[in-house]
């Protein structure tokens, strides 16, 4: 495994961190939690993986790119790498891009996944190759055909400057009412712009502004039933006949 920073430019503000029922952080800064409280790792799979018809979309060989919005405590990744493991071709490969504002350290990382004996493998692998000061690209390859590059800054800026585009986005900020920046209209266009066709997206949120930002950009929009005690949930496919 190799671990590198590409980038080395000044290291994020950090969030402050609260500590809930022993191992579930909470934002001082955005006043919520990281991940659903009923079971993050299950919403998930539900959600960013159900909701952008994977893993069957990567059963062929070739690469295969997920953006993510909030890398947070990387359990998306963690979750996403366990059903890669499980479920994977030869000739295929998975690159994992998250755009994050305020990394963690890599204790924070560690004592927020241990909750999950599932992803142990997974967490342990993640943080061994996390850097002690995450800043700029942050690029790990953990062989397999798969890699992760979490980029450290604001969502906007380095998303225009990512060079690639993306076949499935996983749209996990802070809830829309507490973060609302990172459901505008400005950045579902970016997104829109930065999915390959026929990409998709999913995310846990159904505020209306959101859908109607995801519509306005181009996306086709389904709501769909969401996890848990979440009444819907939202996913859909770029629009070759969109606005971008």
């Amino acid at each position: 495994m190799t671990r590198e920073n590409l980038e080395h430019t000044a290291v994020p503000d950090r969030q402050t961190l609260e500590w809930h029922e022993g191992d579930m952080p909470y934002s001082q800064e955005f006043g919520d939690h990281f991940y659903c409280r009923e079971d993050g790792r299950l919403e998930c799979g539900h959600v960013f993986l159900g909701g952008n018809g994977l893993p069957e979309r990567w059963q062929q060989p070739g690469p295969f790119r997920i953006g993510e919005l909030g890398f947070g405590t990387g359990l998306n990744f963690c979750e996403t790498w366990r059903q890669r493991t499980e479920r994977r071709v030869e000739g295929g490969t998975l690159h994992f891009v998250s755009f994050e504002r305020f990394p963690m350290q890599a204790g924070d990382l560690d004592r927020a996944l241990s909750r999950w004996p599932e992803i142990d493998r997974e967490r342990q692998a993640l943080v061994a190759g996390w850097p002690e000061q995450p800043r700029g690209h942050v690029d790990i390859d953990f062989g397999g055909a798969m890699r992760l590059t979490v980029v450290c800054g604001l969502a906007l800026d380095e998303i225009a400057r990512f060079p690639e585009a993306f076949d499935a986005w996983y749209l996990d900020g802070f809830a829309p009412r507490r973060n609302p920046d990172m459901w505008s209209e400005d950045l579902m266009r970016l997104v829109y712009t930065k999915t390959a066709e026929g990409g998709t997206f999913a995310t846990y949120a159904a505020a209306g502004f959101v859908r109607r930002n995801l519509q306005a950009a181009g996306f086709m929009v389904e709501r769909r039933p969401g996890f848990g005690a979440k009444r819907e949930m939202l996913c859909g496919v770029k629009s070759t006949s969109g606005v971008a």
